[in-house]
């Protein structure tokens, strides 16, 4: 018996998850230290479509010693697949977007990171080397964390 389109399994689908903020540069490199993930390379897809002044230079900086998008950059897991035409990623990543409003009212989004319990008071120490700040230390009956912001304050906690 043939299945229709409709009753056949979902396919996965890819994702990224796009955080807003000021600078997007300074966000990506903060969270490539602060993951061990990499900066993605897209000077490649943006030299490309300057080349063809099908974009112009308006929308591009030099950042992480390359030609990049201005308003756009992006970090990946080192051992994700990605295109190399355009140097996105394709499997677990972090897009920053640069939005000319600023943050209001409470994040509805925060990263867990997850070092282990020994490691903890350590990666607290190198995270605020990198630029972020710790804002409480929490121990309950369910665990112990520390919140923290980044240098764009978008919390996080471990």
């Amino acid at each position: 018996m043939t299945q229709t389109p409709a009753q056949q399994a979902p396919t996965p689908v890819h994702w990224k998850l796009v955080i807003d903020c000021a600078d997007p540069h300074a966000q990506a490199g903060f969270w490539a230290d602060a993951l061990a993930y990499t900066v993605e390379d897209h000077s490649a897809l943006v030299e490309r479509l300057l080349g063809l002044g099908a974009v112009p230079a308006e929308l591009t900086v030099e950042s992480h010693g390359r030609r990049a998008w201005r308003d756009l950059a992006a970090v990946r897991h080192p051992g994700d697949p990605y295109q190399e035409e355009s140097g996105a990623g394709l499997g677990r990543r972090l897009l920053f977007q640069r939005v000319p409003e600023p943050k209001a009212g409470k994040n509805r989004l925060h990263l867990d990171l997850h070092p282990g319990p020994d490691r903890r008071a350590a990666e607290v120490e190198r995270l605020t080397g990198l630029g972020a700040s710790v804002l409480r230390e929490v121990r309950e009956a369910g665990g112990e964390w520390t919140v923290m912001t980044d240098p764009n304050t978008a919390n996080y906690q471990f």
